[in-house]
């Protein structure tokens, strides 16, 4: 009795200091995706898709809690199992690894014992944030001595090398990237380092494009030459329909359920996942567009502004960690359905349909919230 007491109290403690404001947006965010995904999938008999997003809501809801409930210096204080963990996770893509049908990422795992597949690289991602930090508040009196800066660039480069030979994913290996300069920026590493950084990958990028297939220079040429593939057969495919839908819905949609491509199924490849802000611009319009944008961009801000309250050196960076992260996401989505970003894949977050991925954006956002709670 008494334990359950107590576990009771703690659970009551941990639900009155999480951040419920940041919550409240995410919360929202996912039943507006939720509705979304519903038209969405509604060709292809969506009950399935919405039941999948609705259960991962509300396990990422508890893992919200959980995550804010763990205390930051515990987590960072054993970095090395996160390493480790985290190397493991890509690891058994080796073995289990399933590559689905029409991508050309092996980034799915399917194990024996779990009904649905998992996406190791999005665990990963919530563990990358705390042991940046972590490496970053050991040199937090000198975060520009190349020491601290190699120790930042050996951790990235571990986990973008090993998902990059793995999986081939290049959209989630960025986010890792874009994680690292985040928190490289706000934790005072040196400007100097940023444009040594620039240098180098603009000496290196002729090498590095000798080394892309022909189909990945096309994907990155296309946003630059409008006269590669005028027709949208082959590499613009995805950008022609993914604008036609966007565009097809004028100011305020032709409505829910109704979008002309959005209800034929392979009109909009992707609509539930890459692809969603598409169908929401065909069925809500430019209005359902801001609204999308305008909550992930709240959760964003709610972030940084827990960050910029926390007095703590780690606790600051985990936010900003976590902020550049989403807003890596929703710029290069958004970019992507507009066709000024290269087609890379990676899904609008708390919108876009997908399991894995929802759970691991709550628990990422928990984080924050247990910085909020302390």
């Amino acid at each position: 009795g008494m334990l359950v007491r107590r576990l009771i109290e703690y659970t009551k403690k941990t639900i009155r200091q999480a951040d419920l404001i940041l919550l409240v947006l995410c919360l929202a965010a996912t039943a507006f995706g939720t509705l979304v995904i519903a038209s969405a999938t509604n060709a292809q008999g969506g009950t399935r898709y919405v039941a999948v997003q609705i259960v991962a809501a509300l396990l990422g809801v508890g893992m919200f809690f959980i995550v804010s409930a763990v205390d930051i210096d515990f987590i960072t204080e054993h970095r090395n199992w996160l390493v480790a963990i985290n190397c493991f996770m890509l690891l058994l893509l080796f073995p289990f690894g399933v590559t689905p049908a029409g991508s050309d990422n092996r980034s799915w795992l399917e194990l024996p014992f779990m009904p649905v597949q998992i996406q190791p690289a999005e665990i990963c991602k919530i563990f990358f944030v705390p042991i940046l930090a972590s490496v970053m508040a050991t040199y937090q009196n000198n975060p520009s001595r190349p020491k601290a800066v190699m120790h930042l660039v050996f951790h990235t480069g571990l986990i973008v090398g090993l998902n990059m030979i793995i999986s081939k994913d290049l959209g989630v290996s960025l986010i890792f990237v874009s994680v690292f300069l985040g928190m490289a920026f706000a934790g005072g590493v040196s400007l100097l380092w940023f444009a040594a950084t620039a240098g180098g990958i603009a000496a290196l990028a002729p090498i590095m494009w000798s080394f892309l297939e022909d189909y990945q220079k096309r994907r990155i040429l296309i946003v630059f030459d409008s006269s590669i593939d005028p027709n949208g057969i082959n590499e613009r495919y995805h950008t022609v329909r993914s604008l036609k839908s966007l565009m097809g819905g004028g100011m305020t949609g032709q409505g829910l359920f109704n979008g002309t491509r959005t209800q034929i199924p392979g009109a909009l490849p992707a609509q539930h996942t890459d692809y969603i802000f598409s169908a929401i611009g065909e069925e809500l319009g430019f209005i359902g567009c801001l609204i999308t944008v305008l909550l992930i961009a709240a959760i964003i801000a709610r972030c940084i502004w827990v960050g910029t309250r926390s007095s703590d050196y780690k606790r600051r960076l985990i936010c900003f960690g976590v902020s550049a992260a989403l807003m890596f996401q929703l710029c290069i989505n958004v970019g992507m359905c507009i066709g000024i970003v290269p087609v890379i894949g990676l899904t609008l977050p708390f919108i876009s349909y997908g399991g894995s991925s929802l759970i691991s954006l709550y628990a990422m956002v928990g984080l924050v919230a247990g910085v909020f709670a302390r």
